[in-house]
């Protein structure tokens, strides 16, 4: 076995990263254990030898997967064990599929899998920003040709200052973070979200995370050394003809340009225009060398349509469909598009289309999340779905995929921090992609907006989104910046950057950059365009609907909420759940409660107002205290020979004697004709403060009888003395005097004998 090889990674603030390879998974092409604290990630890599046949793209896969035993729990479900990855795994193999994927070499096209496998956390450190420099790590010590390293790190302001990798609970009071990849000298992908934030503070944070990410990659480039893994394999997964690529060239280039610099709005018409060329051409081979050559032909001609979009935006400033480079397509929203949903528009930009809508829920709807490091409820959800046929595809549409999660993700983020404070419902957000030619993601964060607006959610404030591109060209050192990109201008592009915000700042972003040498310049440019175009939209937004709504629709479910002392959360309950139970039954309403610091919350839905103040009234006779001199509708629960038990109020039971039915003399409780389960009026005369036992009246609800009087006992001071009888101090009798002389007197004891051990110490 080889001796394991470690390096060191020490952060800004004096934690230290180990990074160790050579001991664990040794059979895979690259394998490193990453140590933080008592957070361990284990990174592999393997890569296939050969490429497929036919296969001319780069086919990697990245898992993230993280081990319920690392942090000592059990997974959740009859099965008991890991099964499919969720969201926050799939997000996090996203991000570092993001970084991954532009740093193979173009030509290398085997089979490459990445996994990342959390083995131990104690909750502190968040895992996700070490799991990009665990892959690049396992690649770095491989054969595997690679053009990193690189690294991630998630970058948060706290109180004013960038701190790199926070905790769990430093990242509680952080009002920016970011996930940011980067090589040693090039940013490839940010993610995140913010509170509003200036232009200016994202390139600041942008630049914090790079400082650190520096040190990451050198420290990989010795790990690798010191594993002698310097020299990569060498590989064949291309058979080029470049007499064809040259001849492809020169007779396909000016049609391309031409196209290109026709500005035409309809994205089939220019798809079938370019296609048009390359079959053109095809169809001029030789008929016995035209099956061969075709791959190779489509491969050449996509790289000359490429640079033809390219050259004509940046020699002419005409792009695809002959905007500027500063121009959004044109806009048009509806509000209120559906009448089934509690709030529901349409956003379209361009060729661009998002179906959204709202719906408004109570607790019960809640999403229970249940990770390894992450426990607790979501109450406002967004789901983004992007069937086939937005594109025109023809093919089925099967589950909800990476893409749909991560699209979903960023829409979440940039309105979950303008989402109201304090709301009483449950929100869902979902948005149905009707047509995709740019950013679905942005229209999704648009049509959210209105779709929350006409549903009567107090937004803080609207947010709209814009997707920005570049083309860059390194040898004449131009570039442009593209405000609202198309889809081809992505795909075709340097870089794919989207910017959520208000008014007054940025509430999330997401950037993935293709190309190297991408300036601060550049992007300050970016960004100051993208604010341009978000607020561009905005007003289109705020004619559409200037505000929310004042009330919530006629089918909306109504919520209230009431907070009840701690002690009374169990009589609200009962055993079992059979107050709680009745409440819901008897009212119709759905009620729910919690204990929070406070006491305990009770949300109270209904569709109507009488089902809530029907339970209202329940709650409250449960949690309302007794008072003195009030009068009560109560059952009675029980008949004895003094009198009745009387329930006035839920689970509180008083007595009613017999002295206290009627003003009449009863002389039994027969004759007061009460029954068991019968609906009496009572006062409550008395609450006794030692035993808290209550006192109650009928006859006190009764008008007294006209010339009657209340028997009155004697008082003992005048009843006739017994004789031997001596006076109390108050007035009342002791009982006879005992005659002590009747009594014998005890004889005296016999003088007891001195021990002479009395007084002694031992």
């Amino acid at each position: 076995m080889l001796k394991p090889i470690k390096k060191t990674i020490t952060l800004p603030d004096g934690r230290e990263i180990t990074l160790e390879t050579g001991k664990l998974a040794k059979q895979a092409d690259g394998a490193v254990e990453l140590r933080m604290g008592n957070t361990m990630l284990l990174a592999t890599v393997v890569s296939a030898k050969e490429a497929g046949e036919g296969v001319d793209f780069m086919p990697l896969q990245v898992e993230y997967k993280e081990k319920f035993s690392a942090n000592g729990r059990f997974p959740g479900g009859f099965l008991k064990r890991e099964g499919r990855a969720g969201d926050a795994e799939i997000l996090t193999a996203r991000l570092v599929d993001r970084v991954l994927r532009p740093l193979f070499p173009d030509n290398y096209h085997a089979d490459t899998f990445v996994h990342v496998t959390l083995y131990s956390s104690d909750g502190v450190d968040m895992p996700d920003a070490l799991a990009g420099l665990a892959a690049s790590a396992a690649i770095a010590v491989s054969d595997i040709p690679f053009n990193g390293p690189i690294s991630e790190v998630r970058v948060a302001r706290i109180d004013g200052e960038f701190v790199i990798n926070p905790t769990f609970e430093q990242l509680e009071k952080a009002d920016m973070e970011l996930m940011v990849g980067a090589t040693y000298d090039n940013i490839m992908m940010v993610e995140g979200e913010m509170n509003e934030v200036s232009e200016t503070d994202l390139l600041n944070a942008l630049k914090a995370a790079h400082d650190a990410i520096k040190v990451q990659c050198k420290a990989q480039e010795e790990l690798a050394e010191a594993a002698g893994a310097t020299v990569k394999r060498e590989y064949c997964h291309e058979v080029n003809d470049e007499e064809l690529r040259a001849d492809v060239k020169a007779k396909c280039y000016d049609k391309a340009y031409k196209v290109a610099q026709a500005g035409c709005a309809d994205k089939h018409w220019r798809q079938d225009s370019f296609d048009a060329i390359c079959k053109e051409y095809i169809e001029s081979l030789p008929e016995e060398e035209r099956e061969a050559k075709t791959p190779l032909v489509k491969r050449y001609y996509h790289d000359v349509e490429k640079e033809a979009v390219r050259r004509c935006i940046l020699d002419e400033g005409i792009r695809l469909d002959g905007r500027k480079t500063t121009e959004i397509r044109p806009i048009w929203c509806e509000v209120d598009y559906i009448p089934g949903p509690h709030g529901s528009a349409v956003f379209t930009r361009g060729e661009t289309q998002s179906l959204s809508t709202v719906t408004l829920g109570t607790k019960l709807d809640e999403k229970i999340v249940d990770e390894v490091l992450v426990q607790g409820r979501e109450r406002f959800l967004l789901h983004y779905n992007f069937p086939p046929f937005s594109t025109g595809e023809a093919k089925a549409q099967r589950g909800v995929g990476r893409r749909e999660i991560g699209h979903g993700n960023l829409a979440h983020r940039a309105l979950k921090r303008m989402f109201p404070d304090d709301f009483p419902y449950v929100c869902r957000i979902v948005s149905d992609i009707l047509e995709s030619n740019g950013s679905s993601s942005m229209a999704t964060v648009c049509a959210g907006t209105l779709a929350l607006l006409d549903a009567g959610v107090k937004m803080k404030k609207p947010v709209s989104g814009i997707a920005m591109g570049l083309i860059t060209d390194t040898e004449s050192d131009k570039w442009a910046v593209l405000s609202d990109i198309l889809g081809d201008e992505d795909h075709l592009g340097d870089m794919d950057f989207k910017v959520t915000g208000t008014r007054d700042g940025i509430t999330a972003t997401q950037m993935d950059i293709k190309c190297d040498g991408l300036s601060y310049e550049i992007l300050e440019k970016a960004l100051n365009q993208a604010r341009d175009g978000r607020l561009h939209i905005l007003n289109v937004i705020e004619q559409t609907i200037p505000a929310p709504r004042e009330d919530y629709k006629p089918h909306v479910p109504r919520i209230v909420t009431m907070l009840i002392p701690k002690e009374l959360i169990g009589a609200v309950i009962g055993p079992g759940g059979k107050v709680i139970q009745g409440i819901q039954e008897a009212s119709g309403a759905t009620v729910s409660i919690d204990e929070i610091e406070e006491g305990g919350h009770i949300e109270v839905a209904a569709p109507d107002k009488s089902s809530i103040d029907k339970a209202l009234e329940l709650i409250n006779a449960i949690v309302a205290l007794p008072e003195e001199g009030k009068v009560y509708k109560g059952r009675v629960r029980s008949i004895l020979d003094f009198g009745a038990f009387v329930e006035f109020m839920p689970n509180r039971d008083g007595l009613l004697h017999i002295s206290e039915i009627s003003w009449e003399r009863l002389d039994n409780m027969e004759a007061s004709g009460l029954k068991e389960g019968d609906e009496v009026e009572v006062k409550l005369l008395e609450i006794d403060k030692k035993t808290g036992k209550y006192r109650l009246s009928m006859r006190a609800l009764k008008e007294k009888p006209e010339g009657w009087v209340e028997p009155q006992r004697a008082p003992r001071a005048d009843r006739p003395r017994r004789d031997g009888d001596r006076p109390r101090r108050d007035g009342g009798d002791r009982g006879p005097r005992r005659d002590r002389g009747d009594r014998p007197r005890r004889e005296p004891r016999e003088p007891r004998e001195p021990n002479p051990n009395e007084g002694s110490n031992e």
